[in-house]
């Protein structure tokens, strides 16, 4: 009886596998469409453009969830097949552009930003519409344009020719495994064994905290090593400037420490042929910096002692979407208004707590919750603590102490991990 039950229930595995994959080779090729767009405006206005159509072969994304989208981020995309209208896949985002939005600069003159996507590449006619949303949720711009497989203007892109190792490898590049390609910034090529242990170091970092520990069997992660010109990054503000294979910079936005970089095309140029979904990039320097923007990219620098929860932390923000759990005393931010609840699952301003962690907090949990005194319950006591999202007040994280909030914290938090976890399913599992 048990034979059987073990027979059956590894017949419906087959079954519902077969029948995901036969939902998305319905509409879709084994091949990878990449749309450049271009964001542009100024703080209060904003469009979309159409930059270029590009394919590659292989599709390494999620075969199943087609429809649904794993966080609402900043903005969306959807396909939908032309000829019925029915949609055939979604993804979200979030973005450098819409980061600069927020900023003064913006208030007095405009700008454009490169960005790029990846969409399985439909077999029939497609609409594509990409949207951009405020830190309200409400629409600010909204383009939709066709997709023609058989345009003869798709360009075939060549295969990257930066030397790539696996680094780790939890199985085929499918639907079952998460791809992320990590990239070589400021390494010259003589430097490409530093940046290969470096990869190694950024790997070991994140396969070594809950929950990537324990569904490491769920990633893919391959090192690139696109060779540089320069040793080193730009730092704009030293009157530095270095040729680089991804032109990142520091002082983005006039911030000492954040090290970015708009050449969103170069960057998945120097990827294009390979399987990922996600993007590491690595830079070759020991100024402490660097960022993570949602479905788009991390960027740290590699160099620096606190280089391993950095990029830890960083690969919070762009593989789950969390936000920055620290704050500044006194100080208020916009980004997050009291009238909106965010979207990143581990903040919230109460206005839709019932959205996030209620179910996890202990019974008779105040709120505010006072910050707990025992180190040992600091990343561990889930509650409801005053002050996250660059803010003292009005936005509320789930724990004393986690990944997200401090480099010295040796974990994400109980509310940081369930959200870590439900993206890895949502990637990696069917229905």
């Amino acid at each position: 009886m048990k034979a059987l039950r073990a027979l059956t229930a590894a017949l419906l595995v087959l079954l519902v596998a077969e029948a995901r994959a036969r939902d998305f080779d319905t509409y879709f090729d084994d091949r990878t469409l990449r749309v450049d767009y271009t964001f542009a405006g100024n703080a209060t206005r904003q469009a979309i453009y159409v930059g270029e159509l590009l394919q590659s072969p292989g599709w390494a994304g999620r075969r199943h969830h087609l429809g649904e989208l794993p966080l609402a981020g900043n903005g969306d995309i959807t396909m939908r097949d032309k000829a019925t209208g029915a949609v055939i896949y979604r993804t979200s985002f979030s973005t450098l552009f819409q980061e600069w939005q927020g900023q003064e600069e913006a208030t007095r003159t405009d700008k454009a930003f490169e960005n790029t996507f990846l969409m399985p590449y439909p077999k029939a006619e497609a609409e594509v519409t990409v949207t951009l949303r405020d830190n309200h949720h409400r629409t600010t711009a909204t383009l939709t344009h066709t997709v023609d497989p058989r345009d003869i203007l798709i360009r075939h892109l060549p295969k990257t020719e930066a030397p790539v190792r696996t680094i780790h490898r939890g199985g085929a590049p499918s639907d079952r495994c998460i791809d992320v390609a990590i990239v070589a910034e400021g390494y010259t090529a003589d430097e490409a064994e530093r940046f290969f242990a470096d990869a190694r170091a950024a790997v070991e970092a994140i396969l070594g905290h809950a929950p990537f520990d324990r569904m490491a069997e769920r990633f893919n992660f391959i090192a690139v090593a696109a060779p540089s010109e320069d040793s080193g990054v730009s730092v704009p503000g030293a009157g530095e400037w270095r040729r680089t294979a991804l032109g990142s910079n520091f002082n983005t936005f006039y911030s000492d420490r954040y090290l970015t970089t708009g050449h969103m095309r170069r960057l998945h140029d120097v990827l294009a042929g390979l399987p990922y979904e996600h993007i590491i990039a690595l830079a070759n320097t020991e100024t402490y910096g660097g960022g993570g923007i949602y479905n788009f990219y991390t960027l740290t620098t590699a160099r620096h002692a606190a280089f391993r929860p950095v990029v830890v932390h960083e690969f919070g923000h762009s593989f789950g979407g969390l936000a920055d759990e620290y704050f500044y005393d006194d100080q208020y931010t916009p980004m997050y208004p009291a009238d909106t609840e965010p979207w990143e699952p581990n903040l919230t301003t109460l206005k839709d707590f019932d959205s996030k962690w209620k179910d996890m907090l202990p019974p008779g949990t105040p709120v505010p919750t006072p910050p707990a005194t025992d180190p040992a319950e600091a990343c561990t006591r889930v509650g409801v603590y005053e002050g996250g999202g660059y803010s003292s007040k009005g936005v509320y994280r789930p724990a004393t102490e986690c990944r997200m909030k401090v480099n010295e914290a040796p974990a994400f938090c109980p509310v940081c991990q369930r959200a870590l976890e439900r993206l890895i399913r949502f990637y990696t599992e069917g229905d």
